[in-house]
């Protein structure tokens, strides 16, 4: 018998352990991702509180997402209360998405992946080397916030989203200011995308489900219904009847499956094969030569993915920047309260499908709270992945512990986020 006691896995966003039991044969005989990170509570502190405040109070969930829940909230809110926002308002908050993306996947790849693939213990000591490319990430994930800055206030919970708009829209100054880094940025991920595909990637040889919002007209970010490479297509509202949550006595975040059928994984992966085709020219010349295989299911692929969006982040950034044509003056859409309603919201966070869902009573105030962060959908999946891929480490005679925590690394959990445990009835 071989035990995996992972107590503390590291370069993740979090609190969580890894615990796996293998026979003399190899076989799994028991398998967890324990998150142990304490409840948070959020939908229960929602009850009571007006709706102009959700998106404020959501965005503290995480301090690496607070834009992901911000837009996600937002949506749920106007979906509510019949709130159909202007088109500058879409285009400034998908911008404002996809500082997120920037900065949490520079983030993954470069400070928490890549020194599994490089022999180094983490980004400190990988900098004694490639110090450059250490650099090189943290720029572009400066990048990020600073553009979250621009567009939100400030790069971490924005301060200028508000329910039907904006308090204050960014000039054509402020925009303009980043595109030369922008372009720089562009440059810089293109020089990484040979290293990236020459690293040597486990195979878990794990067949999933992929679940993100699609989108018919564009690269789905803060808009779409849910899909999947199984066939799935449902919209906003009908998540509950698809998604199902249950609780293990060993982890403090739930377990997500699909009714009626299994574990999925969410997450850049799952987005890229299902959005592939809305993806831009220079984006798409990067997924072929980061050489992504479409049918691949594999959580590893999740890495080669993230570098596909961020150059599609940047690229979309550059064309939201240069072709919107800024209403400085335009004011949010106004809200009319007045009778019991209820909002639901799907978004991908940059980890992957994020879900809000709330009612109100008729003066506004939240009688119900629903979330459930990108971690929470994948939690079980982690623990499939394990079944799958410690026999495989095990017959070529690999470190188990550190293959396990490679593996958990590749789906950038946000543990934080992940532990919803209250729904607020």
């Amino acid at each position: 018998m071989k035990n995996v006691e992972v107590h503390y896995v590291s370069r993740v966003e979090g609190q969580g352990a890894i615990n796996v039991e293998v026979d003399q044969k190899g076989r799994v005989k028991r398998a967890e991702f324990a998150i142990f990170e304490p409840a948070r509570f959020f939908e229960a502190l929602l009850k009571g509180r007006k709706y102009t405040e959700v998106h404020e109070l959501t965005s503290r969930i995480c301090g690496i997402c607070p834009i992901a829940h911000q837009m996600t909230a937002l949506r749920a809110v106007e979906n509510a209360f019949g709130v159909e926002v202007s088109e500058q308002t879409k285009e400034l908050r998908r911008l404002l998405a996809l500082s997120g993306w920037i900065q949490s996947h520079a983030l993954s790849v470069f400070m928490l992946t890549l020194p599994d693939y490089m022999g180094f213990d983490g980004a400190i000591s990988m900098a004694s080397e490639y110090r450059e490319l250490v650099e090189t990430a943290l720029g572009i994930k400066k990048l990020g916030n600073d553009i979250g800055e621009v567009v939100g206030g400030r790069p971490i919970h924005p301060v200028t989203t508000v329910v039907g708009g904006f308090s204050r829209i960014p000039s054509r100054k402020d925009l303009s200011s980043v595109e030369k880094r922008l372009e720089d940025a562009r440059e810089q991920m293109l020089g990484t995308v040979r290293l990236m595909a020459d690293l040597d990637y486990p195979d878990t040889g794990l067949e999933s489900e992929l679940v993100s919002i699609s989108n018919d007209e564009r690269y789905a970010v803060n808009e779409g219904y849910l899909a999947s490479n199984k066939g799935l297509k449902a919209e906003e509202a009908e998540y509950r009847g698809v998604v199902e949550e249950s609780e293990v006595p060993y982890s403090n975040a739930k377990q997500s499956r699909i009714r009626g059928r299994s574990t999925f994984m969410v997450g850049p992966l799952a987005r890229v094969v299902l959005n592939h085709k809305k993806l831009d020219p220079l984006s798409s010349s990067v997924l072929k030569d980061i050489e992504l295989d479409l049918s691949s299911t594999d959580p590893f692929m999740n890495i080669r993915a993230r570098v596909v969006e961020m150059v599609y982040s940047i690229e979309e950034s550059l064309r939201i920047i240069r072709q919107l044509s800024l209403d400085v003056s335009e004011r949010p859409v106004p809200v009319h309260v007045g009778v019991p309603s209820e909002g639901h919201a799907l978004t991908e966070a940059p980890r992957g499908l994020l879900y809000h869902g709330y009612r109100f009573d008729g003066r506004g105030r939240v009688t119900f709270a629903d979330i459930v962060p990108p971690t929470s959908h994948n939690c079980a999946h982690v623990e499939d992945a394990f079944r799958s891929f410690v026999p495989r480490v095990v017959e070529k005679g690999g470190n188990l512990s550190f293959e396990c925590e490679k593996l958990v690394r590749a789906y950038d959990p946000c543990i934080s986020c992940s532990v919803h445990s209250v729904m607020a009835a």
